[in-house]
């Protein structure tokens, strides 16, 4: 069966409109190898997927985040994670300073109960977005993207 011109380039139109929109939905390079979805690799937020992945998709009952084991994190916050354990020496002089929670998206506690750690970037010159913020009962939360999100770290030195 053959479709009279004018259709055919109708539904042309239609394919590509369908797989723009798919695109802006999914994102682009969703379809990368070196996705987050890939065993063992990494994606953009900086935590590697392993066979833990159904229990770090669980969230926290306390802040509502989703948890993240430590060894799903990047080598970089594990060594972090070692370093707020040990009580340092840190890195940087902005470690340990008092962390505001300004965007409201950790559990709201008193002034100066939360403290932010760099974690070092590959490549980066300055102290780049990634962090944890520990908390002064042990909890510490990880955000690769500067606070724009968090997950509960579960493990891990602390």
């Amino acid at each position: 069966m053959t479709l009279p011109r004018g259709a055919a380039r109708a539904a042309g139109a239609v394919v590509v409109v369908v797989l723009a929109v798919l695109w802006f939905l999914v994102g682009p390079g969703s379809g990368r190898s070196d996705d987050a979805t890939s065993p063992g690799s990494t994606g953009s937020a900086g935590v590697r997927s392993s066979s833990s992945a159904t229990a770090s998709a669980s969230r926290d009952p306390d802040s509502g985040l989703a948890w993240v084991d430590a060894e799903d994190l990047p080598a970089e916050a594990r060594a972090t994670l070692g370093l707020i354990a040990a009580g340092g020496p840190f890195p940087y002089a902005r470690d340990g300073v008092t962390f505001g929670n300004r965007e409201g998206l950790l559990p709201r506690e008193r002034s100066g109960y939360y403290r932010e750690f760099t974690v070092r970037t590959p490549g980066e010159s300055d102290r780049g977005a990634r962090r944890i913020v520990a908390g002064d009962e042990g909890e510490r939360y990880w955000t690769a993207d500067h606070y724009e999100s968090f997950s509960r770290v579960r493990g891990g030195a602390s």
